[in-house]
């Protein structure tokens, strides 16, 4: 017999063997999964998945925030230790070269470097920082004195290590950890072209964030056309009711080309953030009131803040006020100095490829 009839005939047997119910259910759709049920009530998986789905997205977001700030704290570690390493080889290796030990070195540099805090000094900073102390100024005052002490000390030790670093050339390969940020229909300020871009996630009811409004400003006067600022808007609700909505006001403004003005108002009078307040902020920039009151009823612009929500999260911001410097992130209402640091460091860089 052939073997191609043979092979027919054997396939053809072996399926006769196969049950007649199965072949009449091979047609029919799957049973939808039953998750719970009572006297014919049933929950089905399907039904259980539309119910949880913001769930669901909320704990993907956590996710991959969690996954951002792992990899964000490694390399934060890696730099971190880096800077120790360095900064303990190289007093070692200057201290080697002048007969002396690490101690000594620093004690002969540092003599006379190293300011002593005043009355005003100690007093400037409870003042700036007494509803976190929380405690009388009496009571605390020489552990203040003992911590502005140590940061004078350590401030003159790192601008000695910084000056062993220029003499002796040190080069350090290991690259800033920078993320890439979606900016396009985001209000910004500043040349397209600027060498250094600041894209900040915000709240306009987050007091850290006028903070940070107050030292982008003094950044914007010294830095000129040399930075480019970009606004993500980053509204914790949870905290802050009025939030989402002077959110939407911002980009209400911004459809007017008025987004800096009402941006810098809002900042400038974090207390009234009601709609009625939002909408006697749109009347003192001259908006055109109907355009404005009619875009914040809609919540026309609700899709694109949450958006910048989701951008931010992937990223690992998790708080407000939230800064990326060429991609470099720095998290909070950081002094002047800090940023300006990584800036001029950016500047640097960019000038070097040119």
């Amino acid at each position: 017999m052939d073997s191609r009839i043979l092979k027919g005939a054997l396939a053809f047997g072996i399926s006769l063997l196969i049950p007649i119910s199965v072949l009449a259910q091979a047609g029919k759709p799957a049973e939808p999964a039953i998750v719970a049920q009572f006297q014919g009530t049933v929950i089905t998986q399907e039904e259980l998945a539309k119910a949880a789905a913001q769930d669901m997205e909320n704990l993907e977001l956590e996710r991959i925030q969690f996954n951002a700030n792992w990899e964000r704290n490694k390399h934060q570690a890696l730099e971190a230790n880096l800077a120790r390493l360095l900064e303990e080889k190289l007093l070692q290796s200057e201290a080697a070269q002048r007969g002396i030990t690490k101690d000594q070195l620093l004690q002969q540099e540092l003599q006379g470097k190293v300011k002593e805090p005043t009355e005003d000094d100690v007093k400037s900073y409870y003042e700036a920082n007494k509803q976190r102390i929380n405690q009388p100024l009496l009571q605390i005052s020489s552990q203040i004195y003992n911590f502005l002490k140590t940061q004078n000390y350590n401030q003159a030790k790192a601008t000695f290590v910084e000056q062993l670093k220029q003499s002796r050339g040190v080069r350090v390969s290991l690259s800033p950890l920078r993320e890439g940020i979606e900016t396009a229909g985001s209000p910004t300020q500043g040349p397209e072209n600027a060498p250094v871009t600041l894209v900040e996630f915000s709240d306009f009811q987050c007091p850290y964030c006028a903070n940070l409004f107050r030292t982008l400003h003094q950044i914007l006067d010294k830095y000129g056309s040399q930075i480019r600022l970009v606004y993500r808007n980053f509204p914790l609700v949870q905290i802050h009711p009025h939030a989402e909505k002077a959110a939407e006001a911002g980009l209400c403004a911004a459809d007017q080309g008025q987004f800096w003005p009402m941006h810098d108002l809002m900042f400038q009078t974090q207390r009234q953030l009601t709609e009625e307040d939002l909408k006697v902020k749109a009347a003192q920039l001259k908006l055109n009131l109907d355009q404005f009151n009619s875009c914040l009823a809609s919540g026309q612009h609700a899709g694109q803040i949450k958006l910048d929500l989701s951008a931010g999260a992937k990223l690992g911001v998790a708080g407000t006020p939230a800064l990326f410097i060429n991609g470099r992130f720095i998290s909070g209402a950081v002094p002047f100095d800090d940023i300006a640091k990584i800036i001029d460091e950016e500047l640097t860089q960019a000038a070097k490829q040119q």
